[in-house]
């Protein structure tokens, strides 16, 4: 992937040397062509994250939408039992593979599409990249949906109402409408433009920070480390608006509230306590931390080997 500067070379060019690549193309690179292989790299490099991490996911869930403490959210998953264990997957796994090929592949589009209509312009091609970033990021918010029907189907008040994900969607569209299906659309823009921004600009900076890999298996090293401190660090910074967007979709049918209204309400239920707010945040971090590291490292080796 690109990053901001005309002075970085994207990470998934470091397999390179005197111009060709270690690496064969593979007879799919043919097939997707130069800008479809990153939505295909980006959607396979989610599946392997969601599968290995909603276990992570649902825990956090509960603590972000109940604020209590670890031990007590996994408490409520063993109650739960283990054939609960993995309802929800089907949104989230549909969502966040849908989403990050959007992410990576719409990201590589917009800026091939805005660097040659900047060209001769004297527009600097950092802000040209962070706007690609922005736009990818926006776009991705069209797909809230899946998050909306994900927090139903995780929330255990929500069990004996909705059963699967075919059945929560229709349930909304037939009983409120397709605008219930959009709750929490705020938070989630709010989110999405500017982490994608800080995504994409500092991954390659970060990287070039890294010792240099000599090895198929350094550069994997490598780009886990890049993408798992990048989203570990987005992941506390956005945690607020993640808090709202759980509370504000648990809730089926009645107003829309404002975040800002939101945020009120749970402030002045756990007690105007910052720490409490961000209860979750440590779990977060280290789920943050695996999923982007499983994320960033598959998509760069995927593009090598496509």
């Amino acid at each position: 992937m690109d990053s901001p500067s005309a002075q970085t070379p994207p990470p998934s060019a470091s397999l390179s040397k005197g111009g060709h690549s270690l690496l064969s193309a593979g007879p799919l690179s043919a097939i997707l062509g130069p800008q479809g292989k990153h939505y295909v790299c980006g959607s396979i490099a989610a599946f392997t994250n969601i599968m290995v991490t909603f276990p992570i996911q649902k825990v956090l869930f509960r603590q972000q939408l109940h604020g209590v403490l670890a031990v007590e959210a996994v408490r409520q998953l063993q109650k739960d039992g283990l054939r609960n264990l993995y309802r929800g997957l089907l949104p989230p796994l549909l969502q966040k593979s849908t989403t990050v090929a959007i992410m990576f592949g719409l990201y590589q589009d917009f800026s091939r599409v805005l660097l040659e209509r900047a060209e001769g312009s004297g527009v600097p091609e950092l802000v040209t990249r962070s706007f690609a970033a922005a736009l990818a990021g926006t776009a991705e918010a069209f797909l809230a949906p899946f998050e909306r029907v994900q927090t139903l189907l995780q929330d255990h008040r929500h069990h004996g109402r909705f059963n699967n994900t075919a059945h929560t969607f229709r349930t909304l569209l037939t009983e409120y409408g397709f605008r219930e299906c959009y709750r929490g659309l705020v938070p989630i823009l709010l989110r999405n433009g500017p982490s994608n921004v800080l995504f994409f600009g500092l991954r390659g900076p970060i990287k070039e920070q890294l010792p240099e890999a000599t090895s198929r298996a350094g550069h994997l090293v490598n780009d886990f480390v890049c993408g798992g401190v990048l989203g570990a660090a987005l992941g506390i910074m956005f945690y607020p608006l993640n808090v709202i967007k759980s509370r504000a979709q648990s809730r089926v049918g009645g107003a829309f509230q404002p975040c800002g209204q939101v945020l009120l309400m749970v402030w002045r239920e756990r007690g105007g306590s910052v720490a409490m707010l961000f209860r979750g945040a440590h779990l977060n971090y280290h789920r943050s931390l695996l999923s982007w590291g499983i994320i960033n490292a598959t998509y760069e080796l995927l593009l090598k080997l496509i």
